[in-house]
């Protein structure tokens, strides 16, 4: 297809398409003549995962060419190009909170981590985020609500595992890698979304009428 119908088939504009093609975010297409390219379906996965990213995420441009990278990059394990990605996405944030608490929540967490048996990097951000946050509930003298961490955890864990076998019906690791980068995106915005909703619903049956 040529840019115009790879731009109907996407409902990207020409211009924002040329645009990712400039900042390498999206492959040349294959040219036709010396002034006319063709694009097949791998653009158009492509951009779709560009669109979750930048409009759905709010990813930055400049990450986002990061993790497309990450997702192109054949000769790591599939493990080491999936964990890329992830720490692409996951914000670098420093939450308020005491030492004492910080403390407490990063020996609340490491035990975590290691009852459960979770392969873990030291290094990752999401843990460092997850310990910033546990430190935050105690400071804020919420020790209640992270008394079941690892409650919280285990359904963490049922759900996750079932977004992976989900993801791994896909063919092609390309399609594999982009399914678990979408799930990432989107499954954030729908846990949060029924969490939401079964907040207000549980809060109906006990408090509407007090």
């Amino acid at each position: 297809m040529r840019i115009g119908e790879l731009s109907k088939a996407t409902d990207v504009p020409v211009p924002t398409i040329k645009y990712y093609l400039r900042e390498g975010l999206l492959p040349a297409g294959e040219l036709s003549s010396p002034n006319q390219a063709s694009y097949g379906d791998t653009h158009v996965r492509r951009l779709r995962l560009i669109r979750a990213l930048v409009e759905l995420a709010g990813v930055p441009v400049a990450t986002v060419k990061e993790i497309l990278e990450s997702l192109d990059a054949d000769t790591e394990p599939l493990h080491e190009q999936i964990g890329r990605a992830h720490r692409a996405l996951t914000p670098t944030r420093r939450l308020s909170a005491t030492e004492e608490a910080r403390d407490a929540a990063t020996a609340q967490v490491t035990k975590l981590i290691h009852d459960r048996g979770w392969t873990v990097e030291p290094s990752a951000p999401a843990l460092a985020t997850l310990i910033d946050t546990v430190a935050a509930f105690r400071a804020l003298g919420q020790e209640n609500l992270i008394a079941h961490l690892d409650a919280y955890a285990d359904s963490v864990e049922r759900f996750t595992r079932f977004e992976i076998d989900a993801v791994t019906a896909n063919p092609t690791r390309d399609q594999l890698a982009e399914s678990v980068v979408i799930g990432t995106i989107l499954g954030e915005t729908l846990i949060a979304s029924l969490r939401l909703l079964a907040q207000e619903s549980i809060s109906a049956d006990r408090w509407k009428n007090r």
